[in-house]
C-alpha cells in the first residue's frame, strides 16, 4: 500500500476503507464526480494537472489500478466521460 499522503490512500479514506480491491468482480466501492474532485483538491499540490479536470481525471486514473468505479462506471469509461465534457457542469 503507497504512504499516507499519497492519493491511493486519499481514495481509500473517502471511501471508508482500509485495502483495495482483489478483482472487478469483487469490487463494490464507487466515488462521485464530487468526491473525485474532493480527492484531486486535496492532493492538488502533488497532482501535475494545471487544471481542476486535469486532476481529476488523474484521481481516476488512480481508481483504474484500484478498481474503485466512478458515477457507477468503470474508471475508464468515466474518464471518456469527462472527457467529452459530461461532468462540465461539476468542475470550475
Amino acid at each position: 500500500m503507497s504512504a499516507r499522503n499519497e492519493t491511493p490512500h486519499t481514495v481509500l479514506k473517502t471511501l471508508g476503507q482500509k485495502t483495495c480491491n482483489g478483482s472487478w468482480d469483487a469490487s463494490t466501492e464507487n466515488l462521485t464526480i464530487q468526491q473525485v474532485i474532493e480527492v484531486s483538491e486535496t492532493k492538488k499540490d502533488k497532482l501535475t494537472g494545471a487544471t481542476q479536470k486535469a486532476r481529476a481525471l488523474e484521481v481516476m486514473g488512480t481508481c483504474v489500478s484500484m478498481r474503485v468505479s466512478v458515477e457507477g462506471m468503470r474508471p475508464k469509461e468515466a474518464i471518456a466521460a469527462v472527457k467529452n465534457g459530461d461532468f462540465d457542469s461539476q468542475f470550475n
